[in-house]
């Protein structure tokens, strides 16, 4: 219990609510980034345009299958390489949103063609352009059958901002692993602090995913 008390100190838990601030900060700035960009691309490909839908097709496809702690290293370590220097939160958010933005993109095109056919052919017949059936048909219906993939996928973010404890971010795991460093038999309580405070930020978006999905069912 003493190792508790002393990892519990306020000096040690202000420490680690210092890197949960940057780990929200980069969640949410890749949330926003990942959203938007995971839509467009989604869309392309939805739309098959001819020679476009193909290349964005192939960026995604190519993107899903690289592991994050690749791109992590590339924006950071390799970028500087070809004249592109970027401190570890920019680094981190442009990693983070390159890679989240394709997961998202199949979401959406997958939700989208989860929508019924005839709602298009319907809603073109009675007069709305394509962008038209699209806004205000297709996608508030796609939107609702997405809302519990997009949070999953915004949730594995949230968890996946640990990765960028490798670049030397002063992110919640870096402060942690600064804590038990510093005296081993902090080793669990931080570990437990840690638990704690990834859960609760997922389990907000976990919760704020129920409400959504209540609302729009109303």
């Amino acid at each position: 219990m003493g190792d508790f008390a002393g990892a519990y100190q306020w000096m040690n838990i202000r420490f680690l609510l210092e890197g949960l601030q940057v780990t929200l900060i980069l969640s949410a700035v890749s949330i926003v980034f990942s959203f938007l960009i995971g839509a467009v691309f989604g869309l392309l490909r939805y739309m098959k345009i001819p020679g476009l839908s193909v290349i964005v097709g192939l960026i995604i496809d190519i993107i899903r299958n690289l592991p994050l702690l690749l791109i992590l290293f590339f924006t950071y370590f390799g970028l500087p390489n070809i004249g592109i220097r970027l401190n570890a939160l920019p680094a981190a958010i442009v990693a983070m949103t390159i890679f989240e933005s394709m997961m998202l993109a199949e979401i959406f095109r997958g939700g989208i063609q989860a929508v019924d056919p005839g709602q298009m052919e319907a809603a073109r017949s009675n007069g709305l352009s394509y962008g038209q059936a699209m806004y205000h048909i297709i996608l508030p219906q796609a939107i609702k059958k997405m809302i519990p993939a997009i949070v999953s996928q915004l949730i594995s973010l949230v968890k996946d901002t640990s990765l960028a404890t490798i670049i030397v971010l002063p992110e919640l795991m870096y402060h942690g692993q600064v804590l038990y460093g510093q005296n081993s038999n902090y080793m669990i309580p931080v570990f437990v602090a840690l638990t704690v405070m990834y859960f609760v930020v997922c389990y907000a978006l976990s919760l704020l995913s129920k409400y959504l999905d209540h609302r729009l069912a109303a």
